[in-house]
């Protein structure tokens, strides 16, 4: 792991502008024509919105939006073709609206906020789906909608798709160059998030020399990244990833402005995440930004 992350740079500083740019890379199989139109189940933030811009550019021509109330960004309702707005919980209307659009496709995009999950207002059908699952968390709870979407003829497609310019590339991606220590420590964070992603705990840690100083859970990465840094006094670092048996469709590891910005405000100096498996929204921005606030952004390949 060390050597994936030693001996990589986007150079000197006058490089920065053309390595921040987004890489040329293709959003779909070249073999495989994007589908005609989406049923896109959009959360907060600003990840359904790129993911509506990178499957227009692919050729996709129609975005039928599920919006939620107190969730969805106006800004993506904006780019949809159709909007039908829910509740959380709405699943018997979610499906109705994913038949209605005539799409065979689907995709899960953006997170809901943890305090909204427990302020469930749940339907029938949303209630007999709850009643079966014997564990309740993002790849059974997910995983059953994704069932439940097969059977109307809807297939969920990876959460990725349409994403491929914003995955995390192996290496150096931006702020200040690793020293060997952090590189040590990077080692040794991958190592916990990889068994707590295992035992579906949660996708993030906090470590600064050898110790973890948080854990993520149900609260969520900001929650973890502001324990984490309040314990480690500056320079903690934030390693992120997928579960091993990761489904793609769903709950993908998301690092975007406001992981920054936290960051800074903890004291949290480097961000670690898995090459291929994890989103760096708004690419370019999110370089410049990490830049700016001199933290260091890497790449690992697991």
């Amino acid at each position: 792991m060390a050597s994936a992350l030693s001996g990589e740079s986007r150079g000197s500083k006058k490089s920065n502008e053309s390595t921040h740019s987004i890489p040329t890379i293709l959003p779909i199989s070249s073999s495989l024509p994007p589908p005609t139109s989406l049923f896109l189940i959009a959360g907060n933030g600003r990840y359904p919105a790129l993911l509506i811009e990178g499957a227009r550019r692919a050729g996709v021509q129609y975005i039928h939006l599920a919006a939620f109330e107190n969730e969805t960004d106006p800004a993506t309702v904006a780019l949809a073709d159709t909007v039908e707005w829910l509740r959380v919980g709405q699943l018997g209307r979610l499906l109705a609206a994913a038949k209605r659009s005539g799409a065979t496709c689907a995709i899960m995009a953006g997170q809901i906020a943890p305090k909204n999950l427990f302020d469930l207002r749940p339907d029938i059908k949303a209630l007999i789906l709850l009643a079966r699952l014997k564990r309740r968390n993002a790849e059974t709870l997910f995983g059953e909608i994704a069932k439940q979407l097969d059977h109307i003829g809807v297939s969920l497609l990876p959460a990725t798709m349409f994403m491929d310019d914003h995955l995390a590339t192996e290496g150096h991606i931006a702020g200040p160059r690793l020293k060997s220590r952090v590189i040590e420590d990077i080692t040794f964070g991958f190592s916990i998030a990889r068994e707590t992603s295992r035992m579906d705990i949660g996708q993030s840690v906090v470590v600064k020399n050898g110790t973890v100083l948080a854990v993520e859970a149900f609260e969520g990465t900001d929650e973890c990244i502001k324990r984490g840094g309040e314990l480690g006094r500056g320079g903690a670092i934030l390693v992120k990833m997928s579960k091993p048996d990761q489904d793609m469709r769903f709950d993908v590891p998301v690092v975007g402005s406001r992981t920054l910005d936290n960051c800074k405000a903890a004291g949290v100096s480097v961000v670690a995440v898995e090459v291929g498996r994890t989103l760096l929204l708004d690419r370019p921005a999110l370089c410049r930004q990490a830049d700016a606030l001199g933290i260091t952004l890497v790449g690992v390949e697991n």
